[in-house]
C-alpha cells in the first residue's frame, strides 16, 4: 500500500510500505476514505534531522472497516468510521471518564509500531475502544465535515469547554489555523457574546467572522495586547483559548487574559517552559487549562449537529488532493497558501 513519510524538515515522500493487517483480536483495518495535513504535522516538518528513520505521517481520518479482530464488536465490515487522532482502549479509568488521550495503552497515529494516517490503509488497535461508528447512509457530502471530528473540532471544542465558555462568555482566539477558526465556532456554538480572533490572514479571519467572530485583531506581541485590550475597555476577556503552540502565543494569551480569567491552551506547545509565577498567573489568579483533547469523547455530542447542518466545520479544508498532490499539500501549508488540506487516498 501507499502511505505518507517524512524523511527531515520539507522532505515528505509517498511510497509503497507494507500492507496494514490486523494482529490483535481487538484489531480492526481501516482502508482510509479521506485524511489531512494538520497544523501539528508541520512542526516536524519544518524542524525533523535528516537521517534518521522516517515517520510515517497523519493523525486525522475516516475509512471503511474492511476486517475486524475476533474480539472486536463494537464495528463490523462494511463501517464507515471517524478515526480518532488518538487511540485508546476504552476500558481503563481514564477511558471510562472520557479522558482517552490519557490511557496508558493509547497512542497516537505514526508513532511505535502505528501508521499513519495519510495512507490508504491503517491497523487500528483497540477499536471498540477508538472507532466512532457512523450513521448509515451518511451524505458523502458531509465528509470533510465529519472528518473534522477526528482532531480539529474537538479539539476546538475541547479548548472551549475546558475553558468554560457559556452563554454571554467573552472570549479571545490566538491564532488563525483550523484549530483556532473551530474554537471560534465551538465558542458560538456554546454561547459565547463575544469572540476575539487574533490572526493576521485575511481570508482566514473572515471565514473565522462567519464562524462567529465578532472582532478581529491581526496586531501580535505587545501591539496586539494593547489592541484587545482597547477593545475590552482595558480588561481583556475571561477566556482565551491559545491555539498555536508557540511560546509567543502563550506570552500574548497571558496579556489579553482578564484578572481572573482562563487560558485554555490547546496548540501543541513547541517550548519547554512557559511563565507560571507571581508575575503572571498567580498574581492574577489565572487559571491554565486545556491540553491534548480527548476527541472521542466529544464526537457523540457534535456529530448531530453536522448531521443536521447547524454546523459546517469542513470549511476549513481550501484544498483537496490525492496522496500524490501530497507533499505540495505540506509545501502549501507550511507556506500559508492553504488552510487545511483534505486528502482523498
Amino acid at each position: 500500500m501507499r502511505a505518507t513519510l517524512l524523511y527531515g524538515a520539507g522532505d515528505v515522500r509517498i511510497e509503497t510500505v507494507p500492507d496494514a493487517v490486523l494482529s490483535a483480536p481487538t484489531d480492526a483495518l481501516v482502508r482510509v476514505t479521506a485524511a489531512c495535513i494538520c497544523g501539528t504535522d508541520l512542526w516536524p516538518y519544518e524542524s525533523m534531522p535528516a537521517g534518521g528513520a522516517p515517520a510515517p505521517m497523519g493523525h486525522e481520518l475516516i475509512g471503511v472497516v474492511e476486517d475486524v479482530g475476533a474480539e472486536v464488536t463494537g464495528v463490523a465490515r462494511g463501517d464507515v468510521v471517524v478515526v480518532p487522532w488518538f487511540n485508546s482502549c476504552g476500558s481503563c479509568e481514564f477511558c471510562r471518564e472520557g479522558l482517552y488521550t490519557a490511557c496508558p495503552a493509547g497512542g497516537m497515529w505514526g508513532y511505535g509500531p502505528l501508521g499513519g494516517g495519510q495512507a490508504e490503509a491503517i491497523r487500528v488497535p483497540f477499536a471498540d475502544g477508538t472507532l466512532v461508528k457512523l450513521p448509515a447512509a451518511t451524505d458523502p457530502a458531509l465528509l470533510p465535515s465529519l472528518l473534522t471530528l477526528s482532531d480539529v473540532l474537538g479539539t476546538g471544542h475541547h479548548a472551549a469547554v475546558s475553558g468554560g465558555v457559556a452563554p454571554g462568555t467573552d472570549v479571545t482566539v490566538i491564532g488563525d489555523g483550523a484549530v483556532g477558526l473551530l474554537a471560534v465556532l465551538a465558542a458560538r456554538r456554546l454561547g459565547a457574546q463575544r469572540i476575539i480572533l487574533m490572526g493576521r490572514h485575511t481570508a482566514r479571519t473572515d471565514l473565522g467572522r462567519e464562524f462567529g467572530a465578532t472582532d478581529v485583531v491581526a496586531a501580535r506581541g505587545a501591539e496586539g495586547i494593547e489592541a484587545l485590550r482597547e477593545l475590552t475597555g482595558g480588561l481583556g476577556t475571561r477566556v482565551v483559548i491559545e491555539a498555536v503552540g508557540s511560546r509567543a502565543a502563550y506570552e500574548q494569551a497571558l496579556g489579553v487574559v482578564r484578572r481572573g480569567g482562563t487560558i485554555s491552551r490547546v496548540g501543541v506547545p513547541q517550548y519547554e517552559e512557559a511563565p507560571i509565577g507571581m508575575g503572571s498567573l498567580f498574581t492574577g489568579n489565572v487559571r491554565l487549562t486545556g491540553g491534548a483533547a480527548p476527541t472521542r469523547a466529544y464526537a457523540g455530542e457534535l456529530l448531530p449537529d453536522i448531521l443536521a447542518g447547524t454546523i459546517d466545520p469542513g470549511r476549513v479544508f481550501d484544498v483537496t488532493t490525492g496522496l500524490d498532490g501530497v507533499p505540495d499539500g505540506y509545501r502549501r501549508m507550511a507556506d500559508r497558501k492553504s488552510l487545511k488540506v483534505l486528502i482523498r487516498p
